[in-house]
């Protein structure tokens, strides 16, 4: 299996009220793919980080495999989530996958 993790950081000119419902869409968008994509076995999007936290929100998910994972990637149910509730609100994204054992 390999695990999936992505922190973001949302971008700064967002007030704490439209971080909120930034959140709760990337949680919903996310979440949601879970039995829709090939492969995905587990899917969860934390968004109540404790203080001293960097990042904003967390995606935790485990594939099958690398392949599962690469079509993920590229799934047009993925990708109108990225593009449409992610990627126009991130400063920041880290990612680390690894496989588990």
């Amino acid at each position: 299996m390999v695990r999936h993790v992505i922190v973001w950081t949302i971008k700064d000119e967002y007030s704490e009220e439209e971080k909120e419902q930034i959140k709760k869409g990337i949680k919903e968008g996310l979440e949601g793919l879970k039995g829709v994509i090939p492969g995905l076995l587990e899917i969860k999007v934390n968004t109540e980080p404790l203080p001293g936290s960097s990042g904003d929100a967390m995606l935790d998910s485990v594939f099958e495999d690398f392949d599962a994972l690469n079509n993920y990637k590229d799934h047009p149910a993925h990708v109108a989530v990225a593009t449409g509730k992610v990627r126009p609100f991130m400063k920041i994204r880290s990612s680390f996958d690894f496989l588990e054992s």
